[in-house]
C-alpha cells in the first residue's frame, strides 16, 4: 500500500512548462513566410521547406543555416536584426488568432486543478513576453524563460529546469509540452514528462521515437495527460461530496 502510494505521488504533475511556437501559438505559417523573406533580402533562395526546418532554433542557428554562414557572418545578423524589425508587423499582428484551438481553456483548466504553468522558448524573452500579451494568455502563465536567459538553449534542459525552479515544482514532478523531438529529448534530460503536440513541426513518428513521450493531438489532449496525473484539488473534492439532509 505506501508501495503504491509513493508510485503515485511520483506520478503527479504539478507543474507544466510550454514551449511557445507550434505548441501553445500558430506562429509557424507566419514566421515561414517572413524566413524566407528576409533570406531573400540578403540574396538567399530559401523554399518554404527549409524555413519550417529552422522555425524553433535559435535566431543564430537558423538563419546560419539558411544562409549558409557562420553565426557571427554579417549577413546572419543583420538578418536576425530585420527578422526582429518585421517580426511586430508580419505576425504579432495577428493576435488571438494566432492561438491554437483550446489554448486559452486549456491553461485556464490546468490552472485551475492547481497546476502551475511557465513557457520556455528559443525566443528572446522580450519576444515570447509580446506573443503572449498578443494572444491574450500572458496572464495565465507564470514565469518566461527565454534563449536570452540561459547559456545553453534547447535542447541542452538549463531552460526547463530554469522555469521548474522558478515554480517552486521538482523537475520529476513536472511536464514540458513541445512539438520537437529537441524538445521531448530536453525533457528526458531534464526528467520531466515529455508530452508532444503532432500538429507542430514534428510528425507523429518523430516524436513517438523519444521513449516514454506522450502523444497529442490537440491541446485538449494536453490537458487531459496533465490533468490526469494532478489529484483534484480539496475544495472541488468537498463541493462533490453529497450534501446532508
Amino acid at each position: 500500500m505506501r508501495g503504491a502510494r509513493a508510485a503515485a505521488a511520483s506520478e503527479t504533475i504539478r507543474a507544466a512548462v510550454f514551449d511557445l511556437d507550434g505548441t501553445l501559438a500558430n506562429t509557424l505559417p507566419a514566421i515561414s513566410k517572413l524566413l524566407v523573406k528576409v533570406a531573400a533580402e540578403q540574396g538567399c533562395s530559401v523554399t518554404a521547406r527549409q524555413a519550417a526546418a529552422a522555425i524553433g532554433k535559435p535566431p543564430g542557428p537558423a538563419f546560419g543555416r539558411l544562409l549558409g554562414k557562420p553565426e557571427d557572418d554579417t549577413r546572419v545578423q543583420a538578418a536576425i536584426s530585420r527578422y526582429r524589425e518585421l517580426f511586430a508587423y508580419e505576425v504579432l499582428c495577428q493576435g488571438p488568432q494566432l492561438l491554437f484551438p483550446g489554448v486559452t481553456a486549456g491553461l485556464s483548466a490546468l490552472r485551475a486543478h492547481g497546476v502551475e504553468l511557465a513557457v520556455a522558448t528559443s525566443k528572446t524573452t522580450r519576444s515570447a513576453e509580446a506573443l503572449l500579451d498578443v494572444m491574450g494568455i500572458r496572464d495565465l502563465v507564470g514565469p518566461v524563460i527565454g534563449q536570452d536567459m540561459v547559456r545553453r538553449g534547447k535542447p541542452h534542459p538549463e531552460m526547463v529546469l530554469r522555469a521548474a525552479e522558478r515554480l517552486g515544482v521538482p523537475a520529476w514532478q513536472s511536464a514540458y509540452v513541445g512539438d520537437t523531438v529537441g524538445d521531448m529529448r530536453m525533457a528526458v534530460t531534464a526528467r520531466m514528462e515529455p508530452v508532444a503536440v503532432t500538429y507542430g513541426v514534428g510528425t507523429f513518428g518523430e516524436l513517438a521515437g523519444v521513449a516514454g513521450t506522450r502523444m497529442c493531438s490537440s491541446f485538449k489532449d494536453v490537458v487531459s495527460v496533465i490533468a490526469a496525473s494532478r489529484p483534484r484539488p480539496a475544495a472541488a473534492m468537498v463541493g462533490a461530496q453529497p450534501r446532508r439532509r
